[in-house]
């Protein structure tokens, strides 16, 4: 059984800058780990070879690649937050958007109250959700 699972964000150079913006956003985050390439490489001096955090107590890896690659994020994969409450949706909404890209504006989707999709300005996309409105549902397992 694997020691434990956690998502990796592949950067190109702004591994730590994304990770410290991150941890900044949410209560009980951390940076636990975070080794950097020396002199001697292969990759840029003092990029990210690999790092390690927790965002609201869930962790996460982070690395610079030092080899170039025809692909960096994609929105099929995201960062789902469930908001507390509009201050903090619109506060996250304010400061992940920032010099990012919008996919879907702040609205309810009927599906949820208030909902907002976004790249921020690393790539990495972002789902804000502030509660549901989904009738019929029970919210139960299979």
């Amino acid at each position: 059984m694997p020691n434990h699972i956690a998502p990796q964000l592949m950067f190109e150079g702004n591994a730590e800058q994304a990770m410290r913006f991150y941890v900044s956003l949410f209560d009980d985050s951390e940076i636990v780990r975070l080794e950097r390439y020396g002199p001697d490489g292969p990759g840029k001096e003092g990029s990210v070879v690999q790092a390690e955090f927790t965002l609201a107590g869930r962790r996460y890896s982070c690395i610079d690649s030092h080899i170039q690659h025809p692909f960096s994020f994609t929105p099929s994969i995201s960062l789902f937050i469930e908001c507390e409450n509009r201050e903090e949706f619109e506060r996250l909404l304010e400061q992940l958007s920032e010099q990012g890209e919008m996919l879907m504006p702040p609205d309810n989707y009927g599906f949820s109250t208030r909902f907002a999709w976004l790249n921020d300005r690393f790539g990495v996309s972002w789902q804000l959700n502030l509660g549901t409105t989904r009738p019929g549902l029970s919210g139960e397992a299979p």
